[in-house]
C-alpha cells in the first residue's frame, strides 16, 4: 500500500509514524528550502573552518589516526579513500524497507546542518527516495558507536563507486569533508529500530485484545481493572492497560460478573505487568524521537557559533538501554500470556474438556500449544538478556567504549517474533474455548475481533497439524491491533 501524502523534511519534527510511512508505504519525502539553505552555510562554514586549523576527519586522519594530517593537495581523495576503506560491512543485506528508513532518518539529521556535507548529498537522497533506487547495504559492522560500514556503502553508491541494488540516479561528487560528515551517524540502526518499535507496539496493541478474549472464555473478574483500583497505584502503564480493558470487556459502564473471587495472574495482574512494557515502548519512541532529529556528527559545525566540536554524540547508550529494558518488559508479558493459554487448557478453569478437545475420548486438542508457546517463550527469554553488559575497545585503545545498540535492536526483534508466537498460540485457545462454551461477549470491539478471528481462523473438531493456523493467528494479531 502506497502513501501519497507529503512529509517535510526540516531537520527537526520527523516522528517515528512518518519514518514507518516511507518505509513499508513510500511516503514522498520534500526537503524545506530552508533546510537546503541552512545546509549549505553549514557547509561553507565548514570548509572556512578547515583552511584555519585542524577539524577532525576534514584535515585530519580518522580514529586513532585523528593526529595525522591530510595533505591539502590530496584533500578530494581523502574522502573517497575514507569511504571505500570504511565499506566492510557484510552479512545479509537490509530489507529494502529498512534501507529507505535508513535514508529518510539520515536526510533529516543531515538537514539539521550540522554536519558540514554539501547539499547536493541532501538532495541526492531526497531523488533516489523519490524515484525508488536503493543502494545495497549489508547488516554487519556496528557497535553503537556509528553506523560507519553502512553509512560508507551508501556514499560510495551515491558516488557512483558501488551499483545500485535496484534503480538508480546521477553519481555526485564527495567534496572534501564529506566522507566523515556523511558516515557519522547512527542512522542505520535507528532505521531499524524505529521499525522494531513500530511492528512491537503492534503486537502490545493486540495483546489487550486477545487478552480480553481470554478473559471472557474464562469468565474472569473485571474488578482487577476497576478505575478505582487502579487510581490507588497509578502507574501510568497500568492505568492505560486497565482503561483498554475496561473499553473492551464493558458496555456502557455496566461489570461483567465473575466466575471466581480471585482469577489467576494472567489475568488479574495482567496491568501491572504489562503496563511496564506499554511505559518502555513509550520511553523507546521518546529516545529515538530525539535521535531521529540529531545534528550528531563528530564534529558537529555549529554555525551560530562559528565553530567546530569535537564530542563523543556518536554513543547511543541511550538507545541500547531503552530497548534492553524493553526486552526485559516483554519477557514477563510473554509468561503472562503463557500462563493464560495453560489456564484455557485446565478444565477446573474453564469447565471445558482438557486441552480444549473436541474429538474421541483421549484426543489431544490444542496440547501442542504449550509446548510451541514455551519454545518460543524459551527464544525470548535468552533475547531478552543485556547486551549492554559489553563493550569493545578498538582503534589502538582510543575507542574504548561502545553501546552495542544495533545489536540491542536485532535482540529486541527476535523477542518481538517469539511474542507474536506466544500470543498466536493464546488467540488459538481463547477463540475454540468461545466457541466451545458459547459464552456472550460484551457489546464492545471485542464482538468485531471475535468475528475476524473466528472468520480468519479454522474450526476444526477433530486432531490436525496446527502449524498453518498458528501462523494465520500470529498475521491476525494486526487486525486485532487496530481495534
Amino acid at each position: 500500500m502506497s502513501d501519497s501524502s507529503r512529509i517535510l523534511i526540516r531537520g527537526s519534527g520527523l516522528r517515528c509514524a512518518d519514518v514507518v510511512r516511507v518505509a513499508r508505504r513510500s511516503a514522498w519525502l520534500k526537503l524545506t528550502p530552508d533546510a537546503l539553505n541552512r545546509a549549505g552555510r553549514s557547509y561553507e562554514l565548514a570548509v572556512e573552518l578547515g583552511t584555519k586549523g585542524a577539524v577532525y576527519g576534514r584535515t585530519t586522519g580518522v580514529g586513532a589516526n585523528r593526529h595525522i594530517v591530510v595533505d591539502p593537495d590530496a584533500a578530494d581523495l581523502h574522502g573517497l579513500r575514507l569511504l571505500r576503506s570504511h565499506a566492510g560491512g557484510t552479512g545479509d543485506p537490509l530489507p529494502d524497507d529498512a534501507v529507505r528508513a535508513v535514508m529518510a532518518i539520515r536526510l533529516n539529521q543531515l538537514a539539521a546542518a550540522g554536519s558540514g556535507v554539501h547539499p547536493r548529498l541532501l538532495r541526492a537522497l531526497e531523488t533516489a527516495l523519490r524515484v525508488g533506487a536503493l543502494p545495497l547495504v549489508h547488516q554487519r559492522g556496528a557497535i553503537g558507536t556509528g553506523d560507519l560500514t553502512a553509512l560508507a556503502e551508501i556514499g560510495l553508491t551515491l558516488a557512483g563507486e558501488l551499483p545500485w541494488e535496484s534503480g538508480g540516479i546521477d553519481p555526485v561528487a564527495i567534496s572534501p569533508g564529506d566522507a566523515l560528515a556523511f558516515i557519522s551517524s547512527n542512522a542505520a540502526t535507528l532505521a531499524e529500530a524505529v521499525l522494531c518499535w513500530h511492528d512491537l507496539s503492534r503486537v502490545l496493541a493486540a495483546s489487550h485484545v486477545v487478552t480480553a478474549l481470554t478473559f471472557c472464555a474464562l469468565r474472569g473478574s473485571v474488578e482487577a481493572y476497576d478505575a478505582r483500583v487502579h487510581a490507588a497505584r497509578p502507574h501510568p502503564g497500568a492505568v492505560r492497560c486497565a482503561g483498554e480493558m475496561r473499553r473492551l470487556l464493558t458496555s456502557g459502564g455496566d461489570l461483567l460478573p465473575g466466575k471466581r473471587l480471585q482469577d489467576p495472574f494472567g489475568l488479574r495482574a495482567f496491568p501491572q505487568v504489562q503496563g511496564p512494557a506499554l511505559e518502555a515502548a513509550a520511553q523507546v519512541e521518546r529516545v529515538l524521537q530525539v535521535d531521529l532529529n540529531a545534528a550528531a556528527e563528530n564534529p558537529f559545525i555549529d554555525a551560530e557559533t562559528q565553530l567546530a566540536y569535537h564530542h563523543g554524540q556518536f554513543s547511543t547508550a541511550q538507545v541500547a538501554l531503552a530497548f534492553d529494558h524493553l526486552r526485559a518488559t516483554l519477557h514477563h508479558i510473554a509468561e503472562l500470556s503463557a500462563a493464560r493459554l495453560s489456564d484455557l487448557v485446565e478444565p477446573d478453569l474453564s469447565d471445558l474438556p482438557p486441552f480444549l478437545a473436541e474429538g474421541p475420548a483421549g484426543s489431544s486438542g490444542f496440547m501442542i500449544l504449550e509446548y510451541v508457546a514455551h519454545d518460543a517463550l524459551g527464544t525470548l527469554r535468552h533475547a531478552a538478556g543485556p547486551v549492554t553488559l559489553g563493550t569493545a575497545v578498538i582503534s589502538r585503545g582510543l575507542e574504548d567504549h561502545a553501546s552495542f545498540s544495533t545489536h540491542a535492536v536485532r535482540s529486541t526483534v527476535v523477542a518481538t517474533a517469539a511474542y507474536r508466537t506466544v500470543l498466536a498460540c493464546e488467540l488459538l485457545g481463547a477463540v475454540r474455548a468461545l466457541r466451545m462454551s458459547g459464552v456472550e461477549l460484551p457489546d464492545t470491539p471485542l464482538r468485531e475481533a471475535f468475528r475476524l478471528a473466528d472468520e480468519g481462523l479454522p474450526h476444526v473438531v477433530h486432531d490436525h497439524p496446527l502449524s498453518a493456523e498458528i501462523h494465520r493467528a500470529e498475521q491476525l494479531l494486526d487486525r486485532l491491533a487496530a481495534l
